[in-house]
């Protein structure tokens, strides 16, 4: 069957149910996360969340504060602790440099938000997207391994790099909105964990013999 975007999206909804994705009390929270889940598994981005969460309950002045060393030991079971801790620091400062506010954030940056966001130290082409979509609430796709997978399976050539996707969906298309932007990232790495592991295994799967029109 042929899917448009969308149709893709309310077809996965349906078969799988919600997946309420970022789980989390707070956008600080989601801010800390969003950096320890870089190149780790959720397993261990969430152990060192759970120390963060110990030591601050994610109040980002308490890890502005924190001597680095400290933060570090925190950040530890997510690897990289040195260039995270920092990264985690640089963005909590710039947060609360601009009031915690991330509608007042939008409307001061506009279409250059993005930008803004790459130019903080540990924030990347996915970590800037996840932060557009769970923290600023715009319709951004995040075009992670998972997606890039599933997209490969479903008839997109050459998707070799985040880039490669991104570039295809710069912003998801209408109907989409940004909450059906954080629920389509949800569902793509739930059925990812399901059906590629091996990636054999997608033939299995409710989209198998399915064709993506990305229009």
């Amino acid at each position: 069957m042929q899917l448009t975007l969308y149709n893709l999206y309310q077809k996965m909804l349906t078969h799988m149910g919600a997946t309420n994705w970022w789980p989390a009390d707070s956008k600080q929270q989601i801010i800390i996360e969003a950096i320890l889940i870089q190149n780790t598994t959720e397993l261990n981005a969430t152990r060192a969340s759970q120390l963060i969460r110990a030591a601050s309950n994610y109040d980002l002045q308490v890890l502005v504060n924190m001597p680095k060393e400290n933060l570090e030991e925190l950040v530890r079971p997510a690897g990289f602790m040195k260039n995270k801790s920092k990264a985690i620091q640089e963005v909590a400062s710039w947060y609360l440099a601009h009031e915690e506010n991330p509608t007042k954030i939008v409307q001061q940056y506009g279409s250059s938000l993005r930008k803004v966001l790459l130019s903080l130290h540990g924030v990347g082409p996915e970590t800037a997207d996840v932060l557009m979509a769970y923290i600023f609430d715009q319709p951004q796709f995040i075009a992670d391994k998972y997606a890039r997978t599933l997209f490969t399976q479903l008839g997109i050539n050459d998707l070799t790099d985040y880039k490669s996707l991104a570039l295809l969906l710069a912003e998801l298309p209408q109907p989409f909105t940004f909450a059906d932007a954080q629920e389509f990232h949800g569902l793509i790495d739930e059925f990812g964990k399901q059906y590629f592991h091996p990636v054999e295994d997608f033939q299995k799967s409710f989209l198998a013999g399915d064709q993506l029109i990305l229009k």
